[in-house]
């Protein structure tokens, strides 16, 4: 009952403290001129939202980081390596997010950051991850016991969590396309790695993705058809990468690409898309990533996100089994 509480507790102070951080945040983010800079390549009716105030992802971000803050110094959360490298990474992806729009901002355009800039960075809090991970003990081997898995990285482990933290950031900014999308099914598979973390004895990871559920819901308020607010970089990379150290912490990579399936579908989209262009000279979808490809085919933009959303919670329930089940 302590547990369940406590979890309810969570979401709901997630909620309560991003609705009124939302609230104060976007009218000073419209005086400031902080407006998202849309693609050339997007239809009209994206074009219209060229100004829409970015770096709204600070709507869930700063009271996700609160309120776990404020948990642990009451003691209601213990805290934990898992935690702090949880936070690491929230934080660290977080501010890669914030300059990348920073700097678009103040180019003018879509072109924040360089790749190379990004993935210097994206390594830095890599390294610290693995860092911490291995003084306290974490586990260097893959281990899947239903369907008997057991590989040890060792070393190279770093390289996995690398590969996982880059990987699930930028599906999730690729996602970040539509009014609620990624919100939406962040929101969705950060239910999942809540249960599936309670379930499995990580009540502090449990717990911080719950007050993130809460942040993402009072965020969406904002973020849904016709969006007040987007979560830009700052939001998009922030998720993504706290999502994937979540599965490496709670040793549920597998999981991760069921929970995430519609991620990984998006971005699978670009890289198809790049490859059959390279080989065919033609395009295999009419845009990527996929979401777009409906836009095209006539569908409305909330008919997209209702429809993703559904498929991401089909998908995430299924991962909730599976990630207690390995």
């Amino acid at each position: 009952m302590l547990l369940l509480t406590k979890a309810i507790f969570a979401i709901m102070i997630g909620f309560l403290a991003s609705a009124l951080l939302g609230l104060i945040l976007i009218p000073i983010l419209k005086k400031l001129r902080i407006g998202q800079k849309i693609s050339i390549f997007v239809g009209e009716a994206h074009r219209k939202k060229e100004g829409t105030p970015t770096m709204g992802g600070l709507i869930f971000i700063i009271p996700t980081i609160a309120a776990t803050l404020g948990l642990i110094i009451t003691g209601k959360v213990s805290y934990t390596s898992n935690l702090g490298i949880v936070l690491l990474v929230f934080i660290g992806y977080a501010c890669i997010g914030f300059l990348d729009d920073f700097l678009s901002i103040r180019k003018g355009n879509n072109e924040g950051l360089t790749t190379y800039q990004k993935l210097f960075m994206q390594v830095l809090i890599a390294l610290g991850f693995f860092y911490i991970y291995m003084r306290s003990g974490g586990q260097t081997s893959w281990v899947v016991g239903t369907l008997h898995i057991d590989i040890e990285f060792g070393w190279l482990y770093g390289l996995v969590i690398l590969f996982i933290l880059v990987g699930s950031s930028n599906a999730v900014n690729l996602t970040d396309g539509l009014d609620g999308l990624a919100g939406g099914l962040s929101a969705i598979a950060f239910i999942a790695f809540a249960l599936i973390s309670l379930s499995v004895g990580f009540e502090d990871i449990g717990i911080f993705s719950l007050i993130l559920v809460g942040s993402l819901v009072g965020f969406l308020i904002f973020n849904t058809h016709p969006a007040k607010v987007i979560m830009g970089d700052t939001g998009s990379l922030a998720l993504g990468a706290v999502m994937g150290a979540i599965a490496i912490l709670t040793h549920r990579e597998l999981t991760l690409l069921v929970v995430a399936s519609v991620f990984v579908i998006e971005t699978l989209s670009v890289i198809l898309q790049t490859f059959w262009v390279q080989v065919f000279h033609k395009k295999l979808f009419l845009m990527t990533p996929i979401h777009h490809h409906f836009e095209k085919l006539g569908w409305a933009e909330t008919d997209i996100v209702k429809l993703f959303w559904v498929i991401g919670l089909i998908l995430s329930m299924a991962g909730i089994i599976f990630g207690v089940w390995v």
